[in-house]
């Protein structure tokens, strides 16, 4: 009789305590996220385990038999723990998933639902407790992490390049701009000039390191200045007054001036004409450049640019060398002086020689 009451007894027969009808939903998902990280923990900190642990019905069908057959279990046990010590970490992995799929069996049976909530987009297996959706798919936490440093990123910002999640640290350093002065990442406000970009404070001029202003900046191979330094370091000079020329200039005499710069070295005054004079690089009205030749007319003060008759230390024009009281032309430069004044023949006789 007691062996016919073995065979009839149910695997199930000793069901736990039922759940409590009052009981909210948050406090079972708690419950089972806890069993599941108790096992993820088991499975992690206990290398001895055996492969394929026993279900719950295989649990209960154990405790029956324990009476009439200690001695097999304690050799199956040896057997079991050989076999789990050359076991390797894939075989693991399966131990894991068979424990919890015997687990989710279970708990449906005594009347607890469980439900999948999708394939980790890293290892492809079911996803039973938390997760993590991101990218269009859904992942366990502690497989959602860096591509470059594999921090895990549930909790943190992360950015996105060709599908795959970069934490913010490894993303900036490997794919934004850089500085062309610091070479640093640029991971927020850019500047954008001289075909390179910039940290807004890392652009500056390249001479006295200032920042620029609205007045922008000008470039020498490839290099910013502002307009101050670059006018100062590589403008033309004015060969008048010695200031960089920057816009209105002209060239003349070897030199490069400012248009106002430009006049008589002597006179100071404009050429009004347009022509001029040079005389040991320096510009001189005509009237100035014959002043310091000492061809102007002795009469006239005009220049000479002819013929010219030499006499009493000046030049004159031949039509201008007259005699100084009868005003007549001094035929072939015959002349006689007085007092610095020439005279013909008769006039000096007339005025002079009667005299004495």
């Amino acid at each position: 009789m007691e062996g016919k009451d073995f065979c009839k007894s149910n695997a199930y027969s000793d069901l736990p305590a039922p759940v409590v009808a009052f009981q909210e939903p948050d406090s079972l998902t708690h419950e089972i996220d806890s069993i599941l990280q108790d096992l993820m923990c088991l499975a992690q900190g206990d290398p001895d385990s055996s492969s394929t642990p026993p279900s719950l019905t295989q649990k209960q069908s154990v405790k029956k038999k324990t009476e009439g057959g200690q001695q097999d279990n304690k050799e199956s046990s040896s057997s079991a723990d050989s076999d789990a010590k050359a076991s390797t970490l894939s075989k693991k992995t399966d131990s894991l998933d068979a424990l919890l799929g015997g687990l989710s069996s279970d708990l449906e049976k005594i009347g607890v639902r469980t439900k999948t909530k999708g394939h980790c987009a890293y290892c492809n297996k079911c996803i039973a407790g938390k997760m993590i959706t991101a990218l269009g798919e859904v992942w366990h936490p502690e497989h959602f992490v860096c591509v470059a440093c594999k921090t895990e990123l549930g909790t943190k910002n992360f950015f996105e390049r060709e599908g795959k999640p970069y934490c913010e640290k490894d993303y900036q350093e490997l794919f934004s701009p850089r500085c062309a002065y610091c070479k640093g990442p640029i991971v927020q406000n850019i500047l954008t000039a001289l075909d390179q970009t910039w940290h807004p404070e890392h652009f500056f001029c390249t001479h006295c390191g200032g920042l620029f202003g609205p007045e922008g900046f000008l470039e020498k191979d490839g290099k910013p200045y502002c307009s101050k330094d670059f006018y100062h370091l590589f403008a033309p000079k004015c060969s008048g007054c010695g200031e960089s020329v920057k816009e209105n200039y002209l060239t003349a005499a070897n030199g490069t001036w400012h248009s106002e710069c430009f006049v008589c070295s002597d006179c100071l005054k404009p050429f009004t004409d347009g022509s001029f004079m040079v005389l040991d690089g320096r510009p001189l009205c005509s009237l100035d450049f014959h002043s310091r030749q000492g061809t102007l007319c002795g009469r006239c003060r005009e220049p000479i640019m002819g013929r010219c008759i030499s006499a009493l230390d000046c030049k004159f024009h031949p039509e201008h060398f007259v005699c100084a009281y009868c005003q007549q032309q001094l035929s072939q430069g015959v002349f006689k002086e007085k007092a610095g004044k020439p005279y013909c023949s008769t006039c000096y006789n007339k005025l002079f020689v009667c005299e004495t």
